[in-house]
């Protein structure tokens, strides 16, 4: 990586009892803020993936955006999108999951993968890993695979990163943090 895990941290934002008390919410928008760390974080994720064989690049509504469609230009790749529910206007697939504060529901456009076609799922954070595995259910519904699961930061307490990989879902993460730091 282009520059070390303590300068990525130090640019990320904890927000102490957001959205309810108890949770510290690890603000991202200091890093877009400062182009040097989003050219290091897309450097850092285009070095990785460059030679690997994957045919496209799954991004999670809203966060994940951001880095997705770097990754996907720089790549050149076909973007996927996974969003909230009610917000693609095509036929899609839809897939309920558990958030660390309730329920929700995933959804995709139906024609969006294509069997034996293999995708890079990104999104900013790994937490509980719902909605990544609601992604990697509705990937794998169309008859496609996940590739590996990508984020800018996990947070490894919560047991996200390790139930994608019992599902056999590989996991990469630029930076962790533990639920006390």
């Amino acid at each position: 990586m282009v520059f070390d895990d303590f300068c990525l941290k130090s640019l990320i934002r904890p927000v102490v009892d957001f959205p309810k008390p108890g949770v510290i919410f690890r603000d991202i928008t200091p890093l877009y803020q400062s182009p040097r760390a989003m050219r290091v974080i897309a450097d850092s994720f285009i070095e990785r993936y460059v030679e690997a064989d994957f045919s496209h690049i799954g991004a999670m509504d809203a966060r994940g955006f951001l880095i997705g469609s770097v990754l996907a230009h720089q790549l050149n790749k076909p973007l996927v999108l996974f969003r909230k529910q009610g917000k693609l206007p095509a036929d899609v697939l839809a897939e309920g999951y558990q958030t660390e504060y309730g329920e929700a529901f995933l959804e995709v456009h139906a024609d969006s993968l294509c069997e034996g076609d293999s995708l890079l799922i990104v999104d900013d954070l790994i937490a509980t890993g719902g909605t990544l595995i609601a992604a990697a259910n509705l990937v794998r519904r169309m008859g496609a695979q996940v590739f590996e699961a990508a984020a800018i930061i996990d947070l490894p307490e919560l047991g996200g990163s390790q139930r994608l990989q019992d599902l056999g879902v590989p996991t990469f993460c630029l930076t962790e943090f533990s639920l006390t730091e």
